[in-house]
Order: C-alpha cells, then structure tokens, then sequence
C-alpha cells in the first residue's frame, strides 16, 4: 500500500515523513514538524511527484495547482491527459476525436512553461489546422501566451519564426524543412508538439528522418494521434523513432519480423499479437474516446472551418462578384439565384462542373485533409456526405491517393440492388470503413449504426436532407456517441449553416448572403 502525503495547496508543498535517503535527494526541503513528529516539505511539482511515487507515496498530480484558462472548465479525460503528460517528457496522446485533446496538450505545456520546467513550444500540424485549430485553440484555451503561424513564402516563413516575443510556434508537417538550419539554432525552443503523429509513419520517407532528428535532440516530445496505425502494425515503428526511439528496434527490419508474418516476397500479414505489440511500442501513452468523455451530450456537433486553395479563392470571388454585380442590376432574383449558389458551393467544395461537362479539380486539398483527419481521429466506421455527385467521386479518388482503400461510394447512380447490399455490408460485417454517400441515398429509414461519425464535406440546401441523414447514426443499436462534423470555407457555406441552423427557408438565400456581405 502506498503510504500518503501531505499536500499544502496554499504553497504548492507536498510533505512526506523523514526519511535519510529523501533528505539527500531533496537537500532544499524544508524540515517541519506535523503532529509531532518530523516531515520534510518539497516543492510540489512533476520532478518531485515521479520522485515520491517510485519510493511508494501516493502523490498525486501537481496539476491539482493549476489554474486552468479558457472558457470552458476541462472535462476529467482533459485532466487525465494533462497529468500524463505533464510527468512524461516523451508521450504518446493516442485520445480519439472529439474528445478535447489539443486543449489538453496545450494546458499541460502551459503549466510546464509557468514552472520553467520547460522552453517555448513548437507545434507540428496538419496544413488545414495551424489557424482553425491550434490558432484558435491558443487563443481560447491560453491566451495570456502569443503564438505565431509560420506559414506563407521563404522569406515570411523566416520572419515570423525569428519573432522572439512568441512563445508558441505553429508549423505545418512538412514546414520544418524551410526553417531546418534557424530551429536547430533556437535553443530557447525545447517542446516539441506533434498533432497526427501517424502521417510519419513512413521511416524512409525524408521528413520522418528529419523530424526524428529534431525531437530526439529536444528534451520534450509529445505525439499526438486518434489513429495511431491506420494502416498496418508497422506504422508505428517511425512514429516511435520520433518520440520514444528506445521502445523499438534500431532497424525497420526487425521491428517488421516482430509484427509480421512474410507469405512470400510481395505479401506480408500481422502477426497474431500484432497490435498489443504496435501499442508497446507508444508508451507512455494515454487513451481516451468520445464515450469516456461523460461531461459530452451523447451527439457532439461541430463546425470546421477548413481554408480554401488560393485557385478556390479567387475562382470563388470572381464568381461571387459577378453575380452580385448582376443582383444589383436585378438582373439575379430569388428564382434563378439557386443555379448561382449551386455553382459557388461547387467551387468552395472542391470540384466544379466546367463549360464542357468535365469535372475540374480545384486545389481543396486542406478539405480533403480535413476529412482524413476526422477518418484518423475514429477507430469506429464514418460517413462522409457530400450534395454533388462528381464530389463524391472526387472524394473517393483523393482517399485512393491517400493509401485507403475500404470505402464504398453510394449515390442516386447506384442500382438499387447494389445499394442495399452495400449498406448490408456496412451495417453487419466489418467491410468498408468509408462510406461517401449522396444525403439524399440515406435520408430515410436506414439504419447504420456501426458509424458514429459523419462528415458533410459540403452544406445541404435542405434542412429535412440534413436531420434525416444524421439520424442514420442516432437510432437504436447505437453504442458510442456521436460525431458530426459540418465544413466550411466559404461564406456561402457558412450562411447556409446558419439558415438552417435557424429553420429558415434557403429559397432567397442567395441575395441573403449579398446582404450580409455589405454590412461587413
């Protein structure tokens, strides 16, 4: 039985009884006198804690003397993740989704950093995230720090990293390459933040091995992923070699020959204790999902602002002031303004049609990172839904490229025979993981529970569309809680949201939107 402590919250003290060998380690510790007998005071914090409990105290988390900003308190999972990582310095956030992790990540680097414990921080992200996620997250969760995006060409990139008034730096994955030789001069920058660690799971790709060079020589290194193995045990061996190289071998081959099994020159299969392995290989690790999360409603609903290509942006603009152009001249009215809004959602979704009939691909590729993202962040099956036909295929194409392969596509080309023994296989077997839908195949009556994520890619013009088809996952049968997530990148996105957040008809939501643009 561990035997307990003394906790003196007011000073951030933690008393244990007198003992030689923890006078010795603790030569500032303060000798006090507790219902007459000896003690010795220390300074409540994760060097002393991880001390105390491998004598046998029961020490609990320095945390308890933090003061958590933001708007919202933390949920207990947020608290749990944040007492893992502030007593690791290499750690593994394998949390799913929804479950409030970057809030976590960065109140535990917050309370390190008031303690000097550690440096400034430096955040590795995905390109679709650095502003609407960890941006923003900074700035809600602890805005007393100033962080900075180093993003955009050469010589910017340059001038906002050598910004020494930040305290956070956030990059995207493949961004350390152009600032490689001034951050292995920035000693002051000793915390390493790595959000979807698992898109390093390639040890031979360039970027593994430069990123593993760089957090081995931090002293602070915390990767973060919903999905730490999305496609084979394997995946982890380079993920490791970033965090936590001692956990695996030193050679790809022999981390191989321990998960896997060869059949012949060209195939190889997991072995049976395959993942348990994998997962050996993480540690330390903390693991929570959107069920554990109890503070949660049962349905999570969030919006995710994800930026448009700069071929989107102005296509989208021109587009945007021609038609208003013409609105002002009355020339567009509420009966032809849905062709209109129909092509804007076009472009902000990605594809559009051009003159001829063929589908051109536009450069949405921060949308599609979004969606795998949100594919990573769920160990469960997704739904993803998009209002376009030649989205859904572009969808699927830019998954294929991406390395996944078990989705299935359903929309009104579908034989009918054929859509329900897709929906079958996605409901009753553990076939097809993806499945990219037009809404209005699902809107009734079909059950498809073994999801508890659903993505819209883009906006419906519907609001019965949109209730109906969430509610394939929010039905009988369903075992966890749910995700969904809603995109957004243009105006014309967030105005249909709005519209049907707020019941209302969309059939003049065109000359809306002209409105509300010329009031800002």
């Amino acid at each position: 039985m561990n035997a307990p402590v003394r906790i003196a919250e007011r000073h951030k003290m933690v008393a244990v009884p007198h003992q030689d060998v923890l006078a010795n380690m603790f030569i500032d510790a303060k000798h006090v006198e507790i219902e007459g007998r000896p003690w010795l005071a220390v300074p409540h914090n994760p060097t002393s804690t991880f001390i105390l409990r491998q004598m046998g105290f029961d020490c609990p988390s320095p945390i308890m003397h933090y003061k958590f900003t933001g708007f919202n308190p933390p949920f207990e999972v947020q608290k749990n993740t944040v007492t893992h990582l502030v007593m690791n310095q290499k750690a593994y956030v394998l949390n799913a989704m929804g479950t409030g992790k970057t809030k976590a990540a960065l109140w535990a680097w917050d309370y390190l950093y008031s303690q000097r414990m550690t440096g400034k921080l430096i955040v590795f992200a995905p390109l679709s995230t650095l502003w609407v996620v960890w941006g923003a997250e900074v700035m809600e969760t602890i805005p007393h720090r100033k962080a900075v995006i180093v993003h955009g060409a050469r010589k910017k990139r340059f001038d906002i990293f050598n910004d020494k008034t930040a305290d956070i730096y956030i990059v995207n994955h493949d961004g350390h390459k152009v600032i490689l030789d001034e951050l292995a001069k920035r000693h002051d920058i000793s915390h390493v933040i790595i959000d979807e660690l698992a898109i390093y799971r390639n040890s031979a790709s360039p970027r593994s091995k430069y990123m593993a060079n760089y957090c081995n020589s931090r002293p602070w290194t915390w990767g973060m992923t919903g999905s730490p193995v999305p496609t084979s045990p394997t995946d982890v061996f380079a993920q490791a070699k970033i965090v936590t190289p001692k956990t695996v071998p030193t050679f790809f081959k022999y981390f191989r020959d321990e998960v896997m099994f060869r059949v012949n020159d060209f195939k190889w299969v997991p072995k049976v204790n395959a993942i348990d392995k994998a997962f050996a290989a993480l540690q330390p690790a903390v693991r929570f999902t959107l069920d554990d999360v109890v503070e949660l409603p049962e349905v999570v609903e969030r919006f995710v602002n994800v930026p448009m290509g700069p071929k989107q942006g102005a296509i989208y603009k021109e587009l945007y002031d021609h038609a208003y152009a013409l609105a002002q001249e009355h020339i567009v009215t509420a009966k032809n303004a849905g062709g209109i809004m129909n092509k804007l959602m076009q472009v902000a979704c990605g594809w559009v049609y051009s003159t001829t009939g063929k589908v051109a691909a536009l450069d949405g590729l921060p949308r599609v990172q979004a969606l795998i993202d949100a594919i990573e962040g769920t160990n469960n099956k997704i739904l993803v839904f998009a209002t376009f036909k030649h989205a859904t295929d572009g969808i699927a194409a830019a998954l294929k490229h991406a390395g996944y392969e078990d989705y299935i596509v359903i929309t009104g080309d579908t034989p009918a025979g054929v859509r329900a023994r897709l929906f079958t296989e996605f409901q009753k077997t553990d076939k097809h993981r993806i499945l990219i839908a037009h809404p209005n195949c699902l809107a009734h009556g079909i059950t498809l529970t073994r999801a508890d994520t659903i993505v819209w890619f883009n906006p419906t013009m519907s609001l019965e569309i949109l209730e109906q088809a969430n509610q394939r996952i929010r039905r009988v049968g369903q075992k966890h809680k749910q995700l969904i997530l809603y995109f957004q990148g243009a105006p014309v996105e967030r105005h249909i949201y709005r519209l049907l957040q707020n019941k209302q008809t969309l059939q003049v939501s065109l000359l809306d939107l002209f409105k509300e643009q010329s009031a800002i």
